[in-house]
């Protein structure tokens, strides 16, 4: 965590020196590329498999959840109930989103749009007390309800302390850098399932990506996917020996990142219409 935050203060610097010159526009894409996949420890501290200390889990998951505007409580009920029912048509919630089948949708659902729509309604929502999602229990919705209404106060509280001051701080080094850097975290999370079959193994369903190292240090070992959906209780730092060792039960693998897009998008129509 230490490591991703010192990333994330290097490339914040670059763009504060970059200001005025060419190097601005690279050095927003590198801190909004290093900024989004602060979803890789949001994922892991919700596992509570990142920290042996609850209270560390939680401060980090917060944190992260913030500046992605993914209300922990919320992503944890979310993701848990897509590791119970993993590529279940009717009851994984991943699947509500219907997944790119035209280069149009890819497009839109590259470009993160779908997401900050999807992630503003909803908390905007939980806020005034409407959670009626099938993943979330009764027991859990007052503590949805509450953590979204104090993300938003969060949000309120810090928009007006930058128009007190006159700074356009949080737009240069957090909203805008967001923006650019997600279509990179939203290609990333179409690799691991995109494509893979609609069936209850955990070793056909999700997909390994093999990348090199630093992506898969800042994807905290997330591209081991199917080592991590099959015994999901393993923290991130064992993923690396635990696919080693089950290498031969893996079903969908991938060379890489670039390959599965390519592969993805090779099924769509030549034109860029189709379905939205």
């Amino acid at each position: 965590m230490a490591g991703h935050i010192v990333a994330l203060f290097i490339t914040g610097y670059c763009v504060s020196l970059s200001v005025g010159t060419f190097w601005w526009a690279p050095a927003l894409l590198a801190h909004g590329f290093v900024l989004v996949f602060l979803f890789a420890p949001l994922h892991e501290t919700i596992h509570r498999t990142a920290f042996r200390s609850r209270w560390m889990n939680t401060a980090v998951s917060w944190f992260c959840g913030a500046l992605l505007v993914l209300p922990p409580n919320f992503f944890r009920a979310f993701h848990f109930a897509h590791h119970r029912y993993t590529q279940d048509p009717e009851r994984d919630p991943e699947l509500r989103y219907r997944k790119p089948t035209s280069w149009r949708s890819y497009l839109r659902t590259v470009s993160g749009i779908p997401y900050w729509q999807e992630r503003l309604t909803t908390t905007w929502a939980a806020a005034m007390g409407r959670v009626n999602a099938p993943f979330i229990s009764g027991l859990a919705r007052p503590g949805i309800v509450r953590e979204a209404r104090m993300l938003l106060a969060l949000y309120g509280v810090l928009g007006v302390c930058s128009f007190a001051v006159g700074s356009a701080a949080l737009i240069y080094y957090w909203i805008l850098p967001a923006v650019i850097g997600m279509p990179f975290l939203r290609m990333f999370l179409l690799a691991e399932h995109t494509g893979c079959p609609l069936v209850a193994d955990m070793h056909a369903n999700s997909r390994t990506t093999l990348t090199h190292a630093a992506m898969r240090r800042l994807a905290w070992n997330m591209p081991f996917h199917t080592a991590h959906h099959v015994y999901p209780g393993v923290p991130f730092h064992g993923l690396p020996e635990l696919h080693r060792r089950m290498r031969d039960g893996v079903g969908c693998e991938a060379s890489g990142y670039f390959s599965v897009q390519r592969e993805l998008v090779s099924k769509f129509p030549l034109h860029l219409g189709g379905e939205g």
